[in-house]
């Protein structure tokens, strides 16, 4: 009997709302910006002088996105967007030539300095970049750290042994999300896949990509991913989450079966791209305990949605074991 049947004969509800909406969704639109943009999206998410501090990536006019800085008291409302773009593509680093995106925020605080993982584009493909910064106003750029085609990439907060590891997609390799290692952060090695797209009628069978930055909790990493399936009217991204072992990331412990958050909202089924739900980055309240996710929303906007991390521990605890 798979996991599946076990459940329903259990009388279970296989779906639980583990993450709600912030009920005036969407938070921040092109509107709110201080200078004209297209549309505003995916964004990193880190606590920053006791502030939630969320990295968009901005579209402008021309198709060419960058990264802006919006910082609030709580989270949700007042945000103040800095006046022009904090992080623009670099002239003097060609793989940013067609712009910048994505980003994945991780405070490391062996380094006392915050790690962005983001993609950089150009006519050469999408590649993996890594900026550091202490004050989200200065940034010292690392470049390419993984060979094109490679996206959607965050950074683990300290290092195993003696090495830091890396999630990453390499697109040419397959849909599959990738884990690899560095003694530098610089070059990195010993490649395996982490977690596989499903293939067939899953949900997530096309494709998969790291979300947020990968949270640590008593029981393991918690990492949630996007998966994408390809219908008759195109794709649909929705999220799920894994568990990793927390001293050995490449042990996966436990993944979900179903999809835990998918496009239903307007916001979410139309704009730029329909049927979109892409989070970039969470922060945790340690005394509360509740999680806010923030996500592009049909790569259009930014929206909100929040849950108890008990709550998702003891979800992502009953799902199988890979």
């Amino acid at each position: 009997m798979n996991h599946f049947e076990t459940r329903l004969r259990a009388g279970h509800n296989t779906y639980k709302e583990l993450f709600r909406r912030y009920p005036f969704n969407p938070i921040l639109t092109a509107k709110d910006w201080p200078y004209p943009v297209n549309v505003v999206l995916n964004p990193a998410a880190t606590m920053f002088n006791g502030k939630v501090l969320l990295l968009a990536r901005v579209e402008d006019r021309r198709g060419f996105s960058h990264l802006t800085k919006a910082v609030s008291d709580d989270g949700v409302s007042n945000w103040i967007i800095d006046k022009s773009p904090t992080m623009a593509p670099d002239p003097d680093h060609p793989e940013e030539a067609w712009g910048i995106e994505d980003p994945r925020i991780t405070y490391i605080p062996e380094l006392k300095k915050y790690a962005i993982v983001y993609t950089a584009y150009s006519k050469s493909g999408a590649v993996v970049s890594m900026a550091m910064t202490e004050d989200f106003e200065h940034f010292e750029r690392l470049g390419a750290i993984m060979p094109p085609e490679d996206k959607d990439a965050t950074i683990f907060p300290r290092r195993f042994g003696n090495r830091w590891m890396l999630i990453h997609r390499p697109i040419e390799r397959g849909a599959n999300i990738w884990i690899s290692c560095s003694e530098n952060l610089r070059y990195w090695g010993d490649h395996n896949i982490l977690i596989n797209s499903r293939g067939g009628s899953w949900w997530d069978g096309w494709k998969v990509g790291v979300c947020a930055q990968p949270l640590e909790t008593p029981e393991g990493w918690l990492l949630m991913y996007h998966g994408v399936r390809q219908t008759a009217s195109g794709a649909v991204y929705r999220l799920g989450l894994a568990l990793l072992d927390r001293d050995d990331p490449l042990k996966v412990l436990h993944r979900s079966d179903e999809w835990i958050f998918g496009p239903q909202e307007v916001y979410e089924k139309e704009g730029d791209v329909q049927d979109v739900v892409f989070p970039c980055g969470w922060v945790l309240d340690k005394e509360t305990g509740k999680i806010k996710m923030y996500y592009g929303a049909a790569d259009t906007c930014i929206a909100l949605a929040t849950a108890s991390l008990d709550e998702v521990l003891d979800y992502i605890l009953s799902c199988p074991v890979p």
